[in-house]
C-alpha cells in the first residue's frame, strides 16, 4: 500500500492550489515555517500534509504602479527592512519587521507568514504534555478558557507585528484562491475568534500586499515585550496620519484581532484614545498583567501623538 505524501514542494501558486484541492486530508501551507513548525513541535497543529511555497519567485518580489508599492508575500522580513522602496515610501514597515524575534529568525520569516501568525496565549503555546498538565483550553477543544474561565470566548491574543503597520498605511492583500485572485482590505481577513482567527479559507495563498503611495503617510510604530528577540507582543500600536489629516490607530496584542480607530489629527485626541482602550478585550493570558497592559496603551498613544507634532 503507497503511503500517503506528507511533504511536497509546489513549483507555482496555481501548482500550490491544485495540491490543495485534491488534498484527503489535513495540510498546511509552509514558507519560512518559522511558526508553523514549532505549532507542529508543540502538538498545536496536526497537518497530515506540508505544501511547500517557498520556491515560488512570483511572490518574492516588490514592485510598484502608479499608485501602490506592491510586496510579495514571500519576501523575508530582513530583506523588506533594507528595501530601498519601502525605506523610501514606508520606514514604519522597517521598524516593524526589524521589531520580530532575532535577526535568525527574520532572515527566514515572511511577511505572508506573519501576517497568518497564529493567535498566542499563555495557556495554549505550550508543549503538549503541559497543556495535559493544566487541562485543556477551548482553543485545544477543552471545556473553557483557562484564561478568563468562561466557556463561550477565547481570548488568545493576535500578534502580527506587520498587519498592524500595514493597517495603519491602508493596506490591501491580494489572495489566490480555487475560484481567483481577489484583493481586499488587509483587516477584513481577521474574524475576532480566538480559536479561527483568519476569515480566509483553507485553501488561500496570500500573493502580496498592496500599500498605497502618494498619501504621504507620517507613522509611529511602537511594541511591548519583556524579551525583544525571544516574546510576542504584549502591546503594539502604529498610527499614521495622511496629507488631508485623517489618522488611523491600530493596536495588536489586545485583541483576537487588530483594533483600529479612526479619526482626524484636528479632533479631540483624548477621544480616539479612549475609543482604542474601549473597544481592548484582554485577559491575564501574557507575561505582562492585564491591567499593565491597558495601562501602557495611552502612554503609548500620547507619546505617539507627540511625535507627530499632534500634541
Amino acid at each position: 500500500m503507497t503511503q500517503p505524501k506528507t511533504y511536497i514542494k509546489a513549483t507555482s501558486v496555481e501548482h500550490a492550489l491544485s495540491l490543495a484541492g485534491e488534498s484527503s486530508g489535513s495540510f498546511r501551507y509552509l514558507a519560512g515555517g518559522t511558526d508553523v513548525m514549532v505549532n507542529k513541535f508543540q502538538g498545536n497543529d496536526d497537518a497530515g500534509l506540508l505544501i511547500d511555497i517557498s520556491g515560488i519567485d512570483a511572490l518574492r518580489q516588490v514592485s510598484a504602479t502608479e499608485t501602490h508599492l506592491v510586496i510579495g508575500a514571500l519576501v523575508c522580513l530582513e530583506e523588506l527592512a533594507k528595501h530601498s522602496a519601502v525605506a523610501g515610501n514606508f520606514p514604519v514597515l522597517m521598524e516593524a519587521a526589524n521589531s520580530v524575534a532575532s535577526p535568525t529568525i527574520r532572515k527566514t520569516a515572511t511577511l505572508g507568514g506573519n501576517l497568518l501568525c497564529g493567535n498566542r496565549c499563555s495557556f495554549y503555546n505550550q508543549s503538549a504534555w503541559w497543556r495535559e498538565a493544566a487541562g485543556f483550553c477551548l482553543k485545544c477543544s477543552g471545556p473553557l478558557c483557562l484564561a478568563s474561565g468562561g466557556k463561550k470566548h477565547c481570548f488568545s491574543k493576535f500578534v502580527s507585528d506587520m498587519a498592524v503597520a500595514l493597517i495603519s498605511l491602508r493596506a490591501g492583500i491580494e489572495i489566490s484562491d480555487l475560484r481567483g485572485v481577489i484583493t481586499i482590505p488587509l483587516e477584513s481577513i481577521y474574524s475576532g475568534d480566538g480559536i479561527n482567527p483568519s476569515l480566509l479559507s483553507n485553501t488561500a495563498i496570500i500573493r502580496a500586499i498592496h500599500i498605497p503611495l502618494h498619501h504621504d503617510f507620517r507613522s509611529v510604530y511602537k511594541k511591548l515585550r519583556k524579551r525583544e528577540t525571544l516574546d510576542f507582543t504584549s502591546l503594539t500600536t502604529a498610527i499614521s496620519l495622511d496629507k488631508t489629516g485623517m489618522i488611523r490607530i491600530v493596536m495588536g496584542g489586545v485583541h483576537a484581532k487588530p483594533v483600529i480607530t479612526d479619526g482626524t489629527g484636528t479632533e479631540d485626541l483624548n477621544s480616539l484614545v479612549s475609543q482604542a482602550v474601549s473597544a481592548t478585550r484582554m485577559v491575564d493570558n501574557d507575561t505582562y498583567s492585564r491591567a499593565y497592559r491597558k495601562a501602557m496603551i495611552p502612554v503609548f498613544l500620547d507619546r505617539s501623538f507627540r511625535e507627530l507634532q499632534l500634541i
